[in-house]
């Protein structure tokens, strides 16, 4: 097996995983968060303890025990939450109530998980195995430990909020490289590209409306973004009417995931079929041009920060995808891809011979995929 970089680890990870990376995300976090939070409160009771001898001597582990703990569980919860109901519930609501709804389902398990800790854990755990049964702690002084949790519990659920959405931004596993500087400077990398653009745009934008083409456009996209992780794709540009994906070379040769990729959208498109023609009385068709090679790659941008593509191999796959309407093909790709061992088993497929793209000096042999076998 290829070396798989970061980058290649998360992507694989997560369309293998989905339900697993997300609680795991939400643990992790929650872990580090809640052992910070239990090194601060050791802090604060041993210099009070140093003026002020208190009932125990301050021990760092049974707090840093409960933080564990208590990160573990409410990790757990907010992870299944947070998938169950971005799926079912969230996806098509306003960020206000999408917020609102988190935050209120964040407290009630905060609640809980906090009464947990203190009748269950600390009572029937922590007091009698490290404390020997004597508590430093009344009810008085759980009510400010809650007000504690709340506040703290409060920012760091900002702070991974900000880290969620950052990330869905750029995609899995690309977060870290970014941070770490790894696009700072011009990188060199094998990538396949596909544009894949709305059929008969112009006609739908006038049949529908602006208001009802954007959600038609909007519905779209997000039901492309269904299949994404399951064919280890990447989301490049979104432009207009128009989306742009991006395959690490071996990624998206795997079993050509890249080519399976297009079929998947028209099968996803057909499961809510019903839904499409309740609301806009058509369904949607996209056209699609996929090329590959070398290209570069690099963090651009001041105010705007973001991570470009550039190459020669980018502007073929949109020359390729160009060519649609001309041959009257909805998903075009470059001859490479069927050489691919496995290629005549999985799809019928009809070449078009030697064709000119525009900018180009030498023309390239394409390939219509009309449609897929196994």
């Amino acid at each position: 097996m290829p070396h798989l970089d970061y980058t290649q680890r998360a992507l694989r990870f997560v369309s293998r995983y989905p339900v697993f990376n997300i609680i795991l995300t939400q643990i992790g976090f929650w872990v580090m968060a809640n052992s910070i939070l239990a090194l601060l409160l050791h802090l604060m009771y041993s210099s009070v303890h140093v003026n002020v001898p208190l009932p125990l001597p301050p021990e760092l582990w049974p707090t840093m025990l409960t933080g564990i703990i208590l990160g573990i569980l409410y990790g757990t919860v907010l992870g299944i939450t947070e998938y169950f109901l971005e799926k079912q519930f969230f996806r098509r609501r306003s960020l206000g109530v999408t917020f609102l709804l988190k935050t209120m389902v964040s407290l009630l398990s905060l609640i809980l998980l906090l009464a947990l800790v203190r009748f269950v854990l600390f009572d029937h755990l922590i007091l009698p195995v490290f404390m020997k049964g004597r508590s430093p702690l009344t009810d008085e002084s759980w009510k400010f430990i809650f007000f504690i949790f709340l506040v703290y519990y409060g920012l760091m659920t900002l702070v991974i909020t900000f880290i969620t959405q950052v990330n869905k931004k750029y995609g899995p596993g690309v977060l870290v490289p970014l941070l770490l500087g790894k696009y700072r400077q011009p990188k060199e990398e094998e990538r396949i590209f596909m544009f894949m653009d709305l059929q008969s745009s112009t006609s739908i934008a006038e049949e529908l409306g602006h208001l009802r083409y954007s959600g038609f456009i909007r519905d779209s996209f997000m039901d492309i973004n269904q299949v994404i992780a399951k064919h280890q794709a990447e989301i490049y540009q979104y432009v207009g009417d128009e989306i742009v994906l991006s395959w690490r070379m071996a990624e998206g040769l795997k079993d050509l995931a890249c080519v399976r990729f297009y079929f998947a959208c028209g099968e996803q498109f057909a499961k809510r079929a019903a839904y499409y023609e309740a609301q806009y009385g058509r369904l949607p068709f996209f056209k699609a041009g996929l090329h590959g090679g070398k290209i570069t790659a690099v963090e651009i941008g001041e105010i705007k920060r973001d991570i470009a593509f550039h190459g020669d191999s980018i502007n073929t796959a949109a020359r390729i995808q160009s060519l649609c309407n001309k041959y009257q093909k909805s998903l075009l790709i470059s001859k490479p891809f069927t050489e691919y061992s496995e290629f005549n088993k999985l799809f019928n497929a009809v070449s078009l011979g030697m064709v000119a793209l525009k900018g180009k000096q030498q023309p390239v042999e394409l390939v219509s995929v009309e449609r897929i076998l196994v």
